[in-house]
């Protein structure tokens, strides 16, 4: 090879080994500020501020004992969080508080909502702290009958979707009923009511089943309902129900119960609306309600509106055993699909009326509840209503 092919060889290689050499440091520099611009981006994203808490405080009072309230509570800080929330409040229900002080605390605290989250005793609590303040009640139904829940076609078996309208729901403007019971004794003012002995009381109450007799006298205080408060047969069903067996068949538990008492006697009432004269009944159970709808697609109080302003009265009443029990059920039956049978002479029949307030009186005591939660015994009641008091979210 000549030396001028020598010379072009060899600034051949030179020049390929400072093309390469020249490839090898661009990408080593694009190395670089890759690493850096990662750098850069990764401490500006640790620097990045996190989302700005602006939502409400939410409150929670749960009943411990229902199944899943510890996922529940996890689930409610994770909601809370997603929509830029405070971590909620949680309280749990006690035996000696059920929610009354929990909510009124949360309420002290700053809560915008509180939410109960249990089943019809949980929320009758937390709705007797939430009366009257403006501050709106959440629902998460646990219970057996979940009775608001149901008349306000709230999700009863999706915690998630009742979780997310407790947070988020429209507010709905719904009236209370409050209970007093005046008087737990023998007697009214010093005499029986309509000549009634107190013997007969007596006599009736060694007949009754074991769990009606050992029911406690009530003690004489307000007590809220938001659905439905009973005197007599029905009370006495749901003081009679067995707890194990409701929380194995869930509301069935209550028929169950109720089988025992269909041939208990019928009560001697006197009853005053609105303060008109006092008239006298006899009935099996006397029904004053906010709302009708009961689970089993059972409508007892066909009329009753939410927040109508008014409380709705059911005087039940059957006579001839069995068959009037029978007419009975077909009476819930029609009414439940609007339909009213106004034949006299029946057997079973509810009669309806309405009331803003109402004063009923005994001739002994007899078995009272108030959504479900038996109250104990008493001889005379008063009930009103107190129309717009509370708030729930609702879809």
């Amino acid at each position: 090879m000549s030396r001028p092919e020598w010379i072009s060889l060899i600034a051949l290689v030179l020049a390929v080994g400072a093309i390469v050499v020249a490839a090898l440091a661009i990408r080593r520099a694009g190395g670089v500020r890759g690493a850096r611009s990662a750098a850069a981006t990764a401490a500006a994203a640790e620097h990045q501020p996190s989302p700005e808490v602006t939502g409400d405080l939410v409150a929670f009072v749960a009943n411990p004992t229902k199944a899943g309230a510890s996922a529940l509570r996890d689930a409610a800080i994770r909601a809370c969080a997603a929509r830029n929330m405070p971590e909620p409040l949680w309280y749990e229900t006690t035996l000696a508080d059920p929610g009354v002080g929990q909510a009124r605390a949360a309420i002290a605290r700053g809560a915008v909502v509180v939410v109960a989250v249990g089943g019809d005793g949980t929320v009758r609590a937390v709705a007797e702290a939430l009366a009257g303040t403006q501050v709106p009640m959440g629902l998460i139904p646990q219970g057996t009958g979940n009775l608001l829940a149901r008349n306000l076609d709230l999700p009863l078996t999706d915690a998630d979707a009742a979780l997310g309208l407790a947070l988020t729901g429209t507010g709905r403007t719904i009236d209370v009923g409050w209970l007093r019971v005046e008087r737990d004794g023998a007697t009214v003012d010093g005499a029986p009511v309509d000549g009634a002995t107190v013997d007969a009381a007596v006599d009736d109450a060694a007949g009754a089943p074991a769990a009606s007799r050992a029911e406690p006298p009530a003690q004489p205080t307000d007590h809220i309902f938001l659905v439905i408060a009973g005197l007599g047969f029905d009370a006495a069903m749901v003081a009679d129900t067995d707890e194990v067996l409701k929380a194995r068949v869930g509301w069935i538990a209550y028929f169950v119960a109720g089988a025992r008492h269909l041939h208990g006697r019928r009560l001697h009432l006197r009853i005053t609306v609105d303060g008109a004269p006092a008239t006298a009944l006899r009935v099996r159970s006397l029904l004053v309600g906010n709302c009708g709808r009961l689970p089993g697609g059972i409508t007892l109080l066909p009329d009753a509106v939410l927040d109508d302003g008014w409380l709705d009265i059911g005087a039940i009443d059957t006579r001839g055993g069995l068959a009037g029990w029978a007419q009975l059920f077909g009476e819930v039956v029609l009414q439940g699909v609007g339909m009213r049978n106004g034949l006299p002479g029946k057997i079973g029949r509810i009669d309806h009326s309405r009331a803003r307030r109402l004063r009923v009186v005994a001739d002994r005591p007899e078995a009272v509840q108030v959504d479900g939660d038996v109250l104990g015994r008493a001889r005379e009641i008063t009930v009103r209503v107190d129309p717009g008091a509370l708030t729930v979210r609702v879809a």
